[in-house]
């Protein structure tokens, strides 16, 4: 499976520091945002993965991830010209995709706890639904009573559950041409819904609840930056492991060696990043 994380936009919630840097390079804690997703990606056994930026922003995901080898990965890099959507995705990564499943994560999306729901490939869509107080302002998820999806409706005024879609996307190779046969939206987007839709009226639509032990936070304004920083930030301190951390989710699945990752953890060790890795391979953490 190749992954595509999308972390191109304007960032116009969080004017005026976005039009100075993109928010996915914006720190949550201890980290850039964009390894939160990447970790995820990393996590569910993804090393083939295209970033997608603004072309202003390219240079500095490039300057801070690099060609990915570092990290045992194949990162390549596409612009996005203009934000017209998430599921523009598909047809900038089209020539990436080919004939392989994808995962899509969006870039100011973070997921804790996800675990064994990442690990197999869709028979056609995958996405995942989980409850939040606010789902106006997502996709959101119709069940009937036996737990069937009956509908996805893109912010509806009237939510029908408060079950939202996160940003986190499973799909066949076929995405791309449902995606190049999409319309624009009353909004003037390719709307990932209208996908998840397709999917959905071929019956070939996986829906999965994720568990309650499960956190994802959307940090796209400065409230839920500033949430997301100290959900990690007391997770990290209680537990003494890192949430979001690139270099132990390649390392745990045998993506680097001890010999690299301890390489990887010498130039940082100053910020008490490295030291975190260090532990890691001295078997102080599990």
């Amino acid at each position: 499976m190749r992954g595509i994380l999308l972390a191109g936009g304007t960032g116009s919630r969080l004017w005026p520091i976005t039009m100075a840097m993109s928010k996915q390079l914006m720190p949550i804690f201890d980290k850039p945002m964009v390894y939160y997703p990447l970790s995820t990606l990393v996590s569910a056994g993804i090393r083939e993965i295209l970033v997608i930026t603004t072309s202003e922003d390219q240079p500095h995901f490039q300057r801070l991830l690099g060609d990915g080898s570092r990290f045992g990965l194949a990162l390549t890099y596409a612009v996005q010209p203009r934000p017209d959507g998430i599921a523009q995705a598909f047809r900038i990564g089209a020539d990436f995709i080919g004939d392989e499943p994808v995962a899509l994560i969006l870039g100011d999306n973070i997921f804790h706890g996800v675990g064994n729901a990442l690990d197999s490939e869709p028979a056609g869509g995958r996405v995942f639904a989980y409850p939040v107080a606010d789902p106006e302002r997502y996709g959101v998820v119709e069940f009937d009573d036996d737990g069937h999806v009956l509908s996805i409706e893109e912010k509806p005024e009237k939510p029908k559950s408060t079950y939202v879609v996160p940003g986190l996307y499973f799909y066949r190779p076929d995405v791309v041409e449902i995606a190049a046969g999409l319309v624009p939206s009353a909004r003037g987007e390719l709307e990932i819904t209208a996908v998840n839709e397709a999917y959905l009226r071929q019956g070939r639509l996986d829906v999965t609840v994720l568990d309650r032990g499960t956190v994802w936070l959307d940090t796209g304004t400065f409230q839920s930056m500033v949430q997301a920083s100290e959900y990690v930030r007391v997770i990290e301190e209680r537990q003494g492991l890192k949430i979001g951390c690139v270099e132990e989710a390649a390392w745990r699945r045998g993506f680097i060696s001890d010999d690299q990752m301890r390489e990887l953890a010498e130039p940082l060790l100053k910020s008490g990043y490295g030291r975190y890795l260090v532990r890691l391979l001295d078997g102080g953490l599990r």
